[in-house]
Formats: C-alpha cells, sequence, structure tokens
C-alpha cells in the first residue's frame, strides 16, 4: 500500500469514501450524516491527510496530526473491498512504531457503535473519556 499527499482533487473521492464507510457507523452512534458534516469533518487538519493507493488507484484515507507533544489518529478509512485484510491493523501499527519513536501519546476518537474499537483496544488503547456519541482514547508509548 503506498500512501502520498491528499490534494484538492481527492475531495471528491474522499467524500464518498467517508460516507461508504462512516455513515452506518455514525447513524448507529446517533450522529448526523449530511454532506455538509462528512465535508467539516473531512477538511479537518486536512493539511495531515494521506491518501492510500493500491496499484495507483486511492482505495483509504490515512490522517494523523503529528503534533510536537501528542499524535492523533483522526482518520483511518479504508474502501469496502480493502477492509478485513489486516490493512488498517498494519497502518495502525506502523502509526505506533513511529509515535512510539517519537516518545510521544498517540490519541484518537472512535463512534460508540464502530467495531474498530475493539481493534485499538487490542493495539494497547485506553477510553479516557465517553462523550454522548464517541470514546476517546489514549495509548501511551
Amino acid at each position: 500500500m503506498q500512501r502520498r499527499k491528499a490534494g484538492p482533487d481527492d475531495i471528491p473521492f474522499l467524500l464518498d469514501l467517508r460516507q461508504q464507510t462512516m455513515n452506518a457507523h455514525v447513524l448507529a452512534s446517533g450522529g448526523e450524516i449530511s454532506d455538509a458534516h462528512h465535508m467539516t469533518r473531512l477538511m479537518h487538519r486536512f493539511e495531515c491527510a494521506e491518501v492510500l493507493l493500491h496499484e495507483g488507484a486511492p482505495v483509504g484515507l490515512l490522517k494523523v496530526s503529528r503534533d510536537p507533544q501528542e499524535w492523533v489518529v483522526i482518520q483511518i478509512q479504508l474502501a469496502p473491498g480493502y477492509q478485513g485484510g489486516g490493512i488498517g491493523a498494519g497502518l495502525l501499527a506502523e502509526v505506533i512504531d513511529e509515535a512510539a519513536r517519537a516518545g510521544v501519546d498517540l490519541t484518537l476518537s472512535v463512534l460508540k457503535a464502530n467495531p474498530a474499537k475493539a481493534l485499538y483496544e487490542r493495539f494497547g488503547f485506553v477510553v479516557e473519556r465517553e462523550s454522548e456519541f464517541s470514546f476517546d482514547m489514549r495509548r501511551k508509548p
């Protein structure tokens, strides 16, 4: 899986990807699935976004903010045909290794209805806070 920095031309693909991968989880968590809401989430920290490529074609998104005190996994999304094969776990393992080498905590937020929470727990993330729709999780280096 290759990565490249996301740009404005990627926005239509990334918006569609977000709708495909997140609508069911957002609805099950009681959230909003309007295009405007998805676009707001997509554009949040867009400068950190990387498009995931398979044979040159876009198939996913990895968005991690790498601030000096703490890194945040903002989004990991894979097209449905690429889910369940360990790609997401592999990406997460890479980010965890990079954060550990940098000596920083790694945080993320996961919707309550998203089964990815179990993956994050397997990788050592623990719930710090809970909101109406999501869990905020942290992993120490």
